[in-house]
């Protein structure tokens, strides 16, 4: 039998594709009006936060998809809640693409701390909806599936809380320096790449 979850999970599946995919639209061949070697290559040198940014975001979308579709393998069933909290999550997700494009244009600029406390501001806001996501299955264990034990449950949201704490610090830190900022958002990341779900099965 087709698991519950399949339709969801496929239409997420689809909008996390797009977004990634959309995140390398902001990189654009450098335009030159009489282009030699080492014009071209020192405009694409020139490129390095568009660079940095791809990287960064292609990193945190894809870890937000390996939680996602671990979660889901959590998931027994569906409810109008669990498509609300993940529709919210997807929403976020096609959004990173701007912020990733407003780091690529200031940073390494005097606008540099604006641009990179609005990109972590905007995974904070992704981190917030997710643990609503993972609520929306495992309070009262409303969707979860039964061999998932209630010790796995508490150290899975000790995990996605402790995600809240390093975002708001990594959106504090941005205020004064973007670098130190960024880099606590990817420990983070880094963090979050060693998590691991133990429930198996369909």
């Amino acid at each position: 039998m087709e698991k519950e979850t399949a339709r969801l999970e496929a239409f997420s599946d689809g909008v996390f594709a797009i977004a990634i995919t959309l995140l390398i639209l902001e990189i654009s061949v450098p335009e030159l009006e009489h282009a030699t070697n080492r014009s071209l290559v020192a405009g694409l040198g020139r490129l390095w936060p568009s660079f940095v940014a791809l990287v960064l975001s292609f990193f945190a979308v894809l870890l937000i998809w390996i939680n996602h579709h671990e979660l889901f393998r959590m998931v027994q069933g569906t409810d109008r809640l669990l498509f609300l909290s993940n529709g919210a999550l997807l929403l976020m997700v096609t959004f990173v693409p701007f912020p990733t494009a407003m780091l690529a244009r200031y940073f390494g600029t005097p606008a540099e701390n604006a641009a990179a406390t609005f990109y972590c501001a905007t995974f904070l806001v992704s981190s917030v909806i997710h643990n609503l996501l993972f609520e929306s299955v495992m309070r009262n264990r409303r969707l979860v599936r039964a061999d998932v034990s209630n010790h796995e449950i508490a150290r899975i949201r000790r995990n996605y809380r402790f995600g809240l704490v390093a975002y708001t610090m990594s959106v504090v830190v941005s205020i004064w320096s973007a670098v130190a900022g960024l880099a606590i958002a990817l420990a983070l990341w880094i963090r979050w790449a060693t998590l691991r779900y133990q429930a198996r099965g369909v």
